[in-house]
């Protein structure tokens, strides 16, 4: 279902939502504190792990010019991933409220990743007296010439998550939070693959929805990894949606069509997590390497017990962080370099199997 909140309004929503994401099914909000408040306390987590998600973030200093604001933004698809982002932004818009500014957003998405939804929502939205609209873009080349279209007619747009429309793709939104780094992060999880098959083998690639900009450019950089040893083959690329049941279907096909597959390179959230089921319901566990992207609870769980490799995890949380305070300040008509970059770079860290319970114990509360 989607996803509305509203500081003031549905404030307590997002905490008791985000608790069942952090926590898994039927988790409750003092469990998910709790986690974070005693991963802070111990010291003997990995240090990958131990920097890979701030959740204590303090806003940078700028004073707002205004008392109110109110934000629109809208993401590819509803999923755990863009949950996390959230808790981010509700955090931030929550330490703007003990300044005595009050921050009012949406935060909305499809059940299924639609370019002509977002496009829809950005319309509508434009219409409703928003300070900034945000999105996270699902197709570059069908949402920039809106995008450019509301900025025309004097709406100030930025991008946000995982994937923007730059500069450089013709798109005139203002600036951009998220991953900056998406072909780096394919390029080093399918560096640490092969280096793992001793650089031979058969490998697939999921990478995701289509013209998605995250998951295209991920895709791009593992398949220039593997063009650079001679002996890696690409054995297929498929696009799962971003589903985890049609990741799962999709590695149950390649394994049958290619019985020598030695890796799988996922490119999103969700893949890694059916391609793993896929690989352990067929036994090959240990023999074929899964790399893949994000913090997926049972992705972890995988990770911990040695069917997935190695996770390139996003701080999502830093993500809806800064989104809001960017979103602030262009807001008050301040332009990127003047308070705030053009492109707000946010980390990914790639966590190995040693620091695999550390992340379940920070994210969701596991001390198994």
């Amino acid at each position: 279902m989607n996803m509305q909140m509203k500081k003031g309004l549905c404030g307590g929503f997002v905490l008791a939502a985000l608790a069942a994401v952090y926590c898994g099914c039927g988790g409750q909000k003092d469990a998910l504190e709790t986690a974070v408040f005693e991963t802070e306390q111990k010291t003997e987590l990995p240090e990958e792990a131990a920097g890979a998600v701030q959740f204590s973030q303090e806003l940078d200093g700028y004073r707002p010019l205004k008392k109110e604001y109110n934000f629109y933004f809208t993401y590819k698809t509803v999923h755990p991933w863009w949950d996390a982002v959230a808790l981010g932004i509700e955090d931030a818009a929550e330490q703007y409220g003990e300044e005595g500014i009050s921050i009012y957003y949406e935060y909305l998405a499809p059940n299924a990743v639609s370019a002509s939804d977002q496009i829809r929502r950005l319309s509508d939205a434009s219409g409703r007296g928003f300070d900034v609209l945000g999105v996270d873009v699902a197709d570059v080349e069908t949402v920039t010439p809106v995008i450019n279209e509301l900025m025309e007619d004097g709406h100030k747009i930025m991008t946000f998550s995982s994937s923007d429309a730059g500069k450089e793709d013709g798109c005139s939104r203002i600036a951009y939070v998220g991953n900056t780094h998406n072909r780096e992060d394919g390029a080093d999880l399918t560096e640490a693959l092969c280096g793992k098959l001793g650089y031979s083998g058969k490998v697939a690639v999921l990478v995701g929805t289509k013209g998605a900009p995250c998951h295209e450019d991920r895709a791009i950089g593992a398949q220039e990894v593997l063009g650079r040893y001679p002996e890696m083959e690409v054995a297929e690329i498929a696009y799962d949606e971003d589903s985890v049941d049609k990741a799962y279907r999709l590695t149950q096909d390649i394994l049958a069509q290619h019985p020598d597959l030695a890796g799988i390179v996922c490119c999103n959230m969700s893949n890694p997590v059916g391609a793993a089921r896929a690989v352990a319901e067929a036994g090959r566990e240990g023999q074929i390497v899964i790399v893949g992207m994000d913090h997926d609870q049972e992705a972890l769980r995988f990770l911990r017990d040695g069917v997935i490799y190695a996770l390139g995890v996003q701080d999502c949380y830093s993500i809806g962080f800064d989104t809001v305070q960017v979103a602030v300040k262009i807001a008050d008509g301040l332009l990127p370099g003047e308070a705030y970059p053009e492109k707000t770079e946010e980390k990914t860290t790639i966590i190995y199997q040693e620091g695999a319970a550390a992340m379940l114990r920070t994210l969701y509360g596991e001390t198994d």
